[in-house]
């Protein structure tokens, strides 16, 4: 169909009131060929195509209301309040939009001819894709134009509904008349508007078999050598057939054969060609005499026969056969013959025979003794009759026979055929020659060195013995026995024995390898001839070590003490193991054994040859103070052996930390009365160590802002107390420069601030923070001790008076100067004495000095406490900020407040006054760990919260060692 096709409406379908906007519609699936509406619930198809056929759940539905498209379709309320999901179901029905078709456009048929009229052949049937109405509904067969009509068509029914068309012979049907048809087959289904398609049905008529094959000889004759290989083709046997088809396809068969003639040979059924099967031995077969069938495939088949005969040919594949016999007195077993050293010379001592199962020139044999052997070949037999491949020699002797000097002679006697290439072989006769007992028996060896393992069995053959006789006989039958050895007194009865007709030598006892390692003894050998005679030997066993030993380690738990900060791979430690073994069972490898929960894991490793131990990493004590591990020794038997033993090892401590003070914080500050008396304890400085022993044995100093010595600090405890008295000029801030020192070689030292303030309250903590803020950016040389305007204000004062009295000196010459000058001008214009003048302009006006004295004593205020307003122990920082100065960054602890002129209330000093300056303040770098001592300057470091400090200001400079505005 084509899209947008309207199927339905699901709000009309369900109720659904629409055109709102309130309620929507979705399709949650089935989306591939349907959609909807999402206002109106209009459901229509997609742009896709339906096809029924193609659907896979209805590729076997031959039901219409059966093939069917499921969807679903949610219903959303307002602002998807609610949801509400439905299924659905679209039945596909059925149109003619398929044709039927046949399997082929030309179908074949194959009729026998002569069949009877009213045979019947079923066809292939044509496919409709469609079903139901549009599905096949009739064949039809379209005869040629003025042709007989000798088939006709006719349609079943089958059992499943289907339509099966059938080709009925309704004439004569003769091949050689007419040996095909072409009809034209259609089919049509029942759609409307109806489709149909057709086919070209060819009818082939088959001949039946009425001529039987023909050789073309009776009798197949051939020559085959023998051993040919297989495969080899022999001759093809032929025959003709006058039928066509089957009935005139030949097939080639063994007829009167024996099981020899079908395991040797092999015939091509369809060719006739006669081939080698199995290589064929002429020896055993000479003639193979059978038929053949010749055999066409028509029903029923017909034959005819042929006779075959292969003459086998011999070949020179045999090689000539000697067979030594005895003859006469002198025994011969087992290729063996006795022979008398005092036998005359030309006696006869074998008989030979030599054969060859070859046929003619291959089979005539030519034989000889080969060698330097007193003994030759003679006929037996010189009669003419004898078969060429057949022969008989008698094997005398050609000379004396000498038992002392050759005790056995090993003729060897080849026989060689006369084919092309000629064959040969050959036999041996071992003739041992007889003697009389004159030889006593012999060893090898003067000495038998045996190696021989420990642990054994008892009853366990050491090693075997054999001596020598040159006789025979009794003369050579040896009997054997254990002795002492002329080095040793030791019996050798009571640990090893010996078989005295076999020379076996056996362990009686158990023997340790490292209790003893070599046995030293003598065998004796005697004949059984009259006298005896004897000969002996030494035999000596060293006894083989066997890994029956652990290693053994010196110690099972082995304990070093090593430095911390020791360089990487350095040694730590050194182990001793043995292992009484030897040779491979005593070589020992060493290795660190790993563990699960190994604390050592990848820390240590162990030299193989001299156990000595060494560390991958610097140690050190703060981080762990022990380690403990195994080392294992493993030996190189098999199977090995191993042992361990635990290390321990301690670190020992370094003067490698500085002490860190945790009490007080640099930018704390602590408030003092001035009405405390002496030994007031003000703080206590608390600082730690991570070291231990000597290297954490700390001492406390006053290295700086101490220049009135109010304060002293315990050296051992860290308590600073009050030992001075308060005065006036003492009021303000105090900053005491603290030192920590260890007492480790060298020591190490911290340096940390200790503000204190000394007033009656504190009203005023901003101003104090200000300070301490400042204090903390002021090198460490320059003091900070008390108020620094009490100093300044007795320096204005003589200057104010020094400023008074200059001004008076100059209105006294100014005075001077003047009457002068009157004078003067009187003496020039006459001076009348007593009179009187009305103006004088050159004397000075009197100023009423009293006023301003009036006014400064009106000014005047009491004196009052200084920083009688501050309250505010610990500075704050806040927002967590930074202290920012020109050039610099100071962060020594969280607890500072940024630098800030402080405008006090009415009833507070105008403190800001103090730290004005016509100059920036001087930058200070803090740097960790710098050194204090030998430097004129210090600066506060810059340090984690741990509030320990080092001095580190060369590049500062200031004005002056007194106190000061901090300008």
């Amino acid at each position: 169909r084509p899209a947008d096709i309207r199927i339905g409406n699901v709000a009309s379908d369900l109720g659904i009131v629409t055109g709102s906007g309130e309620v929507t519609f979705s399709l949650e699936s089935g989306s591939d060929y349907l959609k909807i509406d999402n206002m109106t619930g209009e459901l229509s198809t997609t742009e896709r195509r339906i096809d029924r056929e193609k659907l896979p759940q209805c590729q076997m539905i031959f039901d219409e209301n059966e093939c069917f498209l499921d969807f679903e379709v949610s219903v959303i309320g307002p602002s998807q309040s609610w949801v509400d999901l439905f299924e659905g179901r679209v039945i596909i029905l059925d149109i003619n939009d398929n044709t039927p078709t046949f399997p082929s456009p030309v179908l074949t048929l194959t009729v026998e001819e002569n069949r009877p009229v009213g045979t019947l052949y079923l066809l292939p049937t044509a496919t409709d894709r469609d079903f139901g109405r549009n599905g096949i509904e009739r064949y039809e067969l379209l005869q040629e134009p003025g042709g007989d009509s000798v088939f006709e068509l006719q349609v079943a029914d089958t059992l499943d509904g289907e339509k099966q068309p059938q080709l009925i012979v309704k004439g004569a049907l003769d091949r050689e008349q007419r040996d095909s048809y072409e009809l034209s087959l259609r089919v049509r289904d029942g759609g409307d508007p109806a489709r149909s398609s057709q086919a070209i049905l060819r009818v082939l008529i088959t001949d039946v078999n009425d001529n039987s094959p023909r050789f073309e000889k009776s009798i197949y004759e051939a020559d085959l050598a023998e051993n040919s290989s297989p495969g080899t083709p022999i001759l093809q046997l032929r025959a003709t057939d006058l039928d066509v088809g089957v009935n005139g396809q030949i097939e080639y068969v063994f007829g009167a054969a024996t099981e020899s003639v079908r395991r040797l040979l092999r015939l091509d059924e369809n060719s006739g060609w006669l081939s080698v099967l199995h290589r064929i031995d002429r020896e055993e077969v000479n003639q193979l005499r059978f038929t053949v069938m010749a055999r066409d495939r028509g029903q029923p088949p017909k034959t005819d026969k042929a006779t075959v005969v292969l003459n086998i040919r011999d070949e020179n594949d045999n090689v000539p056969t000697i067979d030594i016999r005895k003859i006469g007195r002198i025994p011969l077993r087992d290729g063996v013959a006795s022979v008398a050293e005092d036998v005359l010379v030309d006696t006869p001592i074998a008989l030979v025979q030599v054969s060859d199962r070859d046929q003619g020139e291959n089979g005539v044999v030519t034989c000889t003794v080969v060698g330097d052997v007193p003994f030759q070949l003679k006929p037996a037999s010189e009669g003419e009759g004898e078969p060429q491949n057949k022969r008989k020699y008698f094997l005398h002797t050609s000379a004396p026979l000498d038992y002392e000097a050759v005790r056995d002679y090993n003729v060897v006697i080849v026989a060689v055929d006369s084919g092309s290439p000629s064959l040969s072989s050959n036999n041996s006769l071992l003739v041992r020659v007889g003697d009389t007992n004159d030889n006593p028996p012999v060893f090898s060896q003067a000495v038998l060195e045996v190696s021989f393992p420990e642990n054994n069995l008892p009853g366990e053959r050491v090693a075997t013995v054999v001596a020598t006789d040159a006789d025979s006989g009794k003369n050579a039958e040896i009997t054997y026995s254990l002795e002492a050895s002329p080095l040793s007194s030791e019996a050798p009865g009571s640990i090893f024995s010996i078989d005295p007709d076999s020379g076996d030598v056996s362990v009686q006892a158990v023997l340790d390898r490292e209790q003893r390692d070599t046995y030293e003894f003598q065998v004796t050998a005697r004949d059984k001839g009259v006298p005896s005679l004897q000969g002996s030997t030494t035999v000596v066993v060293r006894v083989a070590d066997r890994n029956d030993n652990e290693p053994r380690f010196m110690q099972d738990v082995f304990t070093f003490y090593v430095k911390e900060n020791l360089q990487p791979n350095s040694p730590v430690g050194m182990v001793t193991v043995m292992d009484f073994d030897k040779g491979h069972n005593a070589e020992l490898s060493l290795f660190i054994q790993p563990s699960d929960h190994d604390q050592a894991a990848g820390i240590f490793s162990i030299e193989n040859d001299t156990g000595t131990i060494f560390s991958t990493v610097s140690f050190d004590r703060e981080q762990q103070t022990s380690y403990t591990f195994k080392v294992k020794a493993v030996d190189g038997g098999e199977p090995p052996r191993s042992a361990t033993a635990t290390v321990s090892l301690f670190v020992m401590d370094e003067n490698d930390n500085a002490p860190t003070v945790t009490f007080p914080s640099n930018s704390s500050y602590t408030v003092l009365p001035p009405s405390s008396n002496m030994r007031t304890v003000v703080a206590t400085v608390v600082a730690t160590d991570a070291d231990t022993g000597l290297n954490a044995d700390l001492n406390y100093s006053i290295v700086g802002g101490n220049p009135f010595k109010l304060f002293e600090i315990d050296p051992a405890s860290g308590v600073v107390s009050l030992v001075g008295k308060l005065a006036p000029k003492h009021y303000g801030l105090h900053r005491l420069v603290v030192q920590v020192n260890d007492s480790g070689q060298p020591p190490q030292s911290t340096t940390a601030l200790l503000h204190v303030f000394v007033n009656e309250s504190l009203s005023n903590a901003t101003v104090v923070e200000s300070q301490v803020a400042r204090s903390l950016h002021t090198p460490l040389a320059q003091d900070i001790a008390g108020d620094p305007s009490y100093e300044l204000s007795k320096q204005r004062l003589s200057i104010v008076i020094g400023v008074v009295a200059g001004i008076m000196t100059v209105i006294l010459l100014i005075l001077v100067v003047v009457m002068a000058r009157y004078c003067r001008s009187k003496g020039k214009h006459g001076y009348e004495a007593g009179k009187k003048d009305h103006e004088d302009f050159f004397t000075p006006q009197q100023h009423d000095k009293a006023k301003k004295p009036k006014k400064d004593k009106k000014g005047k205020k009491g004196k009052q406490p200084l920083y009688s307003s501050i309250v505010t122990v610990e500075a704050s920082k806040p927002n967590g900020q930074r202290y920012d100065s020109v050039n610099e960054k100071l962060s020594d602890s969280p607890g500072m407040g940024r630098y800030r002129s402080v405008n006090g209330g009415p009833g507070s000093p105008d403190l800001a006054r103090h730290y004005k300056s016509s100059s920036p303040l001087p930058t200070v770098q803090l740097h960790p760990q710098s050194p204090t001592a030998g430097k004129k300057h210090q600066a506060v470091q810059d340090l984690p919260p741990a509030n320990t400090f080092v001095g580190a200001g060369d590049n500062i400079s200031i004005g002056s060692d007194h106190c000061s505005e901090y300008s």
